[in-house]
């Protein structure tokens, strides 16, 4: 992989569940990722397509993403059922540097992980070539990455999170920093399944519409409250709200050293109702596109019946799994965990009652799809095609 420079690789590639190949290139002296806790300092200069994407052994073997010198270690995968998510050596950091291999799969019929890919966010890399063809594409050939937005709201990510289970699989969720504030619970069972968890802001408001200062707000409160969820550990993704993208907001990011995800194949689900729909829109475009981060929402009951016989069909169709890790987890800013505290001491009397009460459905409904674009801007929601400048309902 000539074009890697500046990133050491360990890849595993797994045959059939035979012999597993672990090797470390060498490459130039790495980079190593850092977090800033303010938007004074100079964003980091970005580097060659790729050089943030690297590489994670599988099946049951340890990879260390560490050493530049070159290895080829031959290592037998062992036999050892999948009970869960595999842990790093630390269990207060599970999204350290070193990372467990895939364990092997218990379920006969499981789909399973392909690959796992670590992500070095310095810089504020972008993924999704529809919104950023200059970006970072990691993906091989019927490849995807499975993403979900909105989340947590009980039941339905919990039914996500299962279906994703029963097929050893893992995938990236995108949460909205209110809705892990009210459900903290669904989003520690979503750490707990070995799941990916970066942030969608706080309360999903378009940072195209609002003041930068507010922009920064809604990003860094997510952060916070996400984090304190999660148990302090998540990873320094981002995905837009609408995929709306105003440059300065971009450039916040990529000083704080967050990637930027958007997406490949939009499932448009939330303008769906049945389950059946949503399979047929996912893969119709990955029939034409071949690979991709797929967009999905796990809010929404729909998508949760959808999504074991869409993983039924991507297997059918020969589709392998991607997984994304961070190489460093997110820092959180002092001053939003405070004003968290203060918040939730302030309006603790905001969480739901019920998770299920038509008044949570309606606010979440309301706050999260009620978009009303400016004139002679369209949406997703008006048929439009995901672009770089269209914003959606996500």
């Amino acid at each position: 992989m000539p074009g890697l420079k500046g990133l050491t690789i360990v890849a595993a590639l797994l045959a059939g569940g035979t012999s597993l190949a672990l090797i470390d290139f060498v490459a130039a002296p790495q980079i190593t990722a850092r977090q800033t806790s303010a938007r004074g300092n100079a964003p980091t200069a970005p580097t060659p397509a790729n050089q943030h994407v690297g590489e994670i052994g599988q099946a049951g073997a340890s990879a260390t993403v560490a050493s530049p010198v070159a290895t080829v270690q031959e290592a037998q995968p062992t036999q050892t059922p999948y009970t869960g998510p595999a842990q790093s050596e630390s269990a207060e950091n599970p999204l350290g540097p070193t990372t467990s291999a895939i364990p092997p799969c218990d379920k006969p019929d499981g789909l399973g992980l392909s690959r796992i890919v670590q992500i070095d966010t310095t810089g504020g890399p972008r993924f999704g070539l529809i919104q950023h063809p200059e970006g970072d594409d990691f993906l091989r050939d019927k490849e995807v990455v499975l993403t979900f937005d909105d989340g947590p709201r009980p039941g339905s990510t919990e039914a996500v999170v299962k279906a994703l289970a029963d097929e050893c699989l893992r995938a990236t969720f995108f949460e909205v920093g209110q809705m892990a504030s009210w459900h903290p619970e669904v989003t520690k069972e979503v750490i707990d399944a070995g799941m990916t968890v970066g942030t969608h802001t706080w309360s999903h408001k378009d940072l195209a519409r609002i003041p930068y200062e507010t922009a920064e707000q809604e990003i860094e409160m997510a952060n916070s409250a996400v984090s304190a969820a999660a148990g302090g550990k998540i990873a320094p993704f981002f995905r837009f709200p609408y995929l709306a993208q105003p440059p300065p907001i971009l450039s916040y990011l990529a000083e704080r050293n967050i990637a930027i995800f958007s997406g490949d194949i939009d499932s448009r689900d939330y303008t769906m109702h049945k389950p059946e729909p949503v399979v047929d829109s996912v893969m119709s475009q990955l029939e034409k596109r071949g690979k991709g981060i797929v967009l999905m929402h796990d809010i929404h009951p729909n998508t949760a019946e959808a999504l074991p016989e869409l993983l039924r069909q991507l297997k059918l169709a020969g589709f392998k799994v991607v997984h994304m890790v961070p190489k460093e987890q997110l820092t959180t800013i002092a001053k939003y965990d405070e004003m968290l505290a203060h918040r939730r001491s302030l309006s603790s009397s905001a969480q739901p009652v019920s998770a299920t009460a038509p008044a949570h459905d309606a606010a979440t409904h309301h706050s999260i799809y009620m978009y009303v674009p400016p004139r002679g801007r369209s949406t997703h929601t008006q048929g439009a095609p995901m672009t770089g400048t269209t914003p959606g309902a996500h």
